[in-house]
């Protein structure tokens, strides 16, 4: 039996914007968890900016709408809970977000971790991983921006 590495339930996006959806459906009948190292540059096409010990970095491929930035901070393990990160692991991720605040000059946004069951999180991939979100304020007409949780 095959286990869920994606959610389909949570891979909608706005009416016509199917695309998403296709790839996560594609990843289920792959079997495989796009997000662990040996699959994650079949499936995501941005470049990884900075490779840890214990994590990845790189831009979302499908960013949250009005963000002017939105990275992914994926574990390289295949976990799916907080209580398995190791001590070292979440010190390396907070030197990661620290590297991404310094690195972009980034003042402001919202950093969140999609862990657990995915009925719960809103998250279509079950592999333990991070966003950092940044709006884009600036942005003529600008509305905020909106993250599925559950």
């Amino acid at each position: 039996m095959s286990k869920k590495y994606v959610n389909i339930d949570n891979s909608t996006r706005p009416a016509g914007d199917d695309k998403y959806k296709k790839i996560i459906e594609q990843i289920s009948k792959d079997d495989v968890c796009p997000f662990c190292e040996e699959h994650l540059l079949k499936y995501h096409k941005n470049p990884i900016i900075k490779s840890g010990t214990f994590w990845t970095l790189t831009t979302n491929m499908y960013p949250y709408k009005n963000s002017k930035y939105h990275f992914l901070i994926i574990h390289k393990g295949h976990i799916t809970t907080t209580k398995d990160i190791s001590k070292d692991a979440w010190l390396e991720l907070y030197e990661t977000i620290n590297w991404i605040e310094n690195e972009y000059d980034i003042s402001g946004g919202t950093f969140f971790m999609r862990c657990g069951d995915t009925s719960k999180t809103g998250a279509s991939v079950t592999h333990l991983h991070s966003h950092l979100v940044t709006p884009d304020k600036d942005k003529p007409g600008y509305e905020p921006v909106i993250a599925r949780i559950g």
